[in-house]
């Protein structure tokens, strides 16, 4: 079980409130399948990802980005039992569709990098490693 202090639970509800999901998801999603390309073969029914710009312009990845980042509120919002929030979510990824899920660590960097230039400054030090390690948690749930 994960320990959380009030200050880090107040870290990650305070960038929840200031996401703004149709932005950031896209952005997260497209820099992975752009920099770790091998992630795009769970993605085959989007259509083109060829290359950079039609991954960017692309709805479907768009709005899977938007999705993903609606399933980690579904975390913010149960971060003392974030294993069986997502039970379901990861037997889906795992057994059904049979996502790597080293990938949830890659797209989980690639998201950070997103966050951390909208919020630009105030993405300190502490505000980090609470991201971090709330993350490192979801990403944890997603694996088993």
């Amino acid at each position: 079980m994960v320990v959380w202090t009030d200050q880090e639970r107040a870290y990650i509800q305070d960038i929840f409130s200031k996401l703004n999901y149709e932005d950031a998801g896209p952005k997260a999603l497209q820099r992975a399948l752009i920099v770790y390309p091998w992630t795009q073969r769970y993605f085959a029914s989007f259509g083109n990802l060829y290359n950079a710009e039609a991954i960017m312009s692309n709805p479907k990845v768009a709005a899977h980005g938007v999705v993903v980042l609606h399933g980690l509120d579904r975390a913010m919002k149960n971060m003392d039992d974030i294993k069986n929030t997502y039970a379901e979510l990861s037997v889906l990824h795992s057994e059904k569709l049979h996502v790597d899920p080293d990938n949830f660590r890659l797209l989980a960097d690639c998201l950070t990098i997103v966050i951390a230039s909208t919020m630009g400054t105030s993405f300190t030090p502490e505000v980090q490693a609470a991201w971090q390690k709330f993350l490192a948690v979801v990403v944890s749930a997603l694996r088993r």
